[in-house]
């Protein structure tokens, strides 16, 4: 895909190249599918709260309706960050970060610990989340994972008992790597745009995946 031109409200062109475009797309989707289920939601607590239907609120329907939505709110919270646009002065504090962990952990089946301290920015919260999305993908069994910062940057080490070993996808990652590799799936995009994010922002990104647990770091 060409490089296309898009114009801020300054006038000041910005060249936008396919993973820039990916970005906003996903910025959008993420902004208007929160508006509907905060409106299912309200419609929810106006149902609870209705004399017309009693009983509803500990029905097993009800329940299972409250589950879906804040699945569905969790995925979308940590979508946007992943998958949205992150502006160069945006932070984000470890208290956030851990509020979205939470929410990937209620949405699968991976236990998710953090160690951190102080504030980052946004941009290396969305490198986080692409980067558990690819080792959720390596542990569909399960698994747990530490994520913790030190002074060479960002680790992020998980341990299962058995791991999806796919190299190839992993490869992926590996910001030189010219050999032919298989096109990922629209499940698996984490990949291709974690991988694209270190790369622009000029940083090392590096991976490690075995039958027992994986690796990535930044």
């Amino acid at each position: 895909m060409d490089d296309l031109t898009i114009y801020r409200t300054s006038r000041n062109p910005v060249a936008a190249g396919p993973e820039h475009l990916a970005v906003l797309l996903g910025s959008r989707l993420c902004h208007d599918l929160v508006s509907p289920l905060g409106a299912i939601g309200n419609g929810l607590e106006l149902l609870e709260l209705s004399g017309e239907f009693p009983g509803i609120t500990n029905s097993g329907e009800m329940a299972l309706i409250l589950e879906s939505l804040n699945a569905a709110r969790a995925r979308i919270r940590c979508f946007r960050v992943a998958f949205g646009h992150a502006a160069t002065d945006q932070r984000l504090s470890i208290a956030e970060i851990a509020a979205l962990l939470a929410d990937v952990e209620k949405a699968g089946r991976l236990r998710l610990r953090i160690e951190a301290e102080g504030d980052l920015p946004r941009g290396e919260a969305r490198m986080i989340l692409l980067a558990l999305m690819c080792l959720e993908t390596a542990m569909p069994w399960g698994g747990s994972v530490l994520v913790c910062r030190g002074a060479q940057g960002w680790r992020l080490v998980a341990e299962a008992s058995r791991t999806k070993h796919d190299p190839a996808l992993w490869s992926w990652l590996d910001p030189d790597q010219l050999r032919e590799r298989p096109e990922p799936t629209p499940s698996e995009v984490q990949f291709l745009l974690l991988g694209g994010l270190a790369r622009d922002d000029g940083r090392r990104l590096s991976w490690e995946l075995d039958e027992t647990g994986a690796e990535i770091s930044f």
